[in-house]
């Protein structure tokens, strides 16, 4: 017999100061039936007040706003409401922007440029505890900390990573999806590039995750680098 019972919606607060990149994004969520805005604002300043007011599970936060940008607001719901969790949405790809705005407490980091499976599946990984980062932007960090890695007594390793691919907890199908992913290509970029499905991509990921004991791609990917299991340029 089915269940009656409705799952809880995911409820959604929206700041950004242009409105018709507000009326976009809302237009993509409105698809999906488990996401409800819940509340808009066009400048960092309103986010307490609405976070206080709505209890949403995620805030869309822009980046550059003309009062109180979106990394000082982070911050501010952050100390306010410390269960809020916020992505941040942003043109910049610069690894000083991201992290900055992950120290801050960020969960999510988001490009204007990405496609809207990747915001959907990225509000739900939050919801859930997760973090996401726009594909790109993993890649740019990574990238990063490889350079970081071989550089004399460095913060981030000290001395060349080895490469060696993790076949000792994942398939060699696994290990081409964890090196795509840290390449940062989408799902969907992964799936044309080995001629599988979308959702088979998915799968593998759900699969690395799982072997990796990871929270979710952003950390199976820092994992990755840190033990040499990617090959970064």
């Amino acid at each position: 017999m089915q269940s009656n019972k409705k799952r809880k919606k995911i409820n959604i607060v929206l700041i950004d100061d242009h409105k018709l990149f507000r009326e976009g994004v809302k237009r993509i969520l409105e698809f999906e039936p488990s996401f409800e805005i819940v509340a808009e604002g066009d400048d960092g300043e309103t986010a307490p007040s609405l976070v206080k007011k709505y209890r949403p599970d995620v805030v869309l936060m822009d980046i550059n706003m003309p009062h109180i940008n979106g990394i000082q607001a982070t911050a501010d719901l952050v100390r306010l409401f410390p269960k809020t969790r916020i992505i941040i949405l942003s043109i910049h790809d610069d690894e000083n922007y991201v992290t900055h705005a992950l120290k801050t407490g960020a969960q999510g980091y988001l490009l204007k440029e990405m496609d809207s499976n990747s915001l959907i599946e990225a509000i739900k990984v939050v919801s859930e505890g997760g973090s996401y980062l726009h594909p790109k932007v993993t890649h740019n960090l990574v990238r990063e900390y490889r350079r970081l890695s071989k550089e004399p007594h460095s913060s981030a390793g000290g001395s060349e990573i080895i490469f060696q691919k993790p076949l000792h907890i994942l398939t060699k199908r696994e290990c081409q999806v964890l090196q795509l992913i840290a390449e940062g290509k989408s799902n969907k970029a992964v799936a044309d590039a080995l001629y599988i499905s979308e959702k088979t991509v998915k799968n593998h990921v759900s699969n690395i995750l799982q072997k990796m004991e990871v929270k979710d791609r952003t950390q199976a990917v820092v994992a990755a680098i840190r033990n040499g299991w990617v090959e970064v340029v």
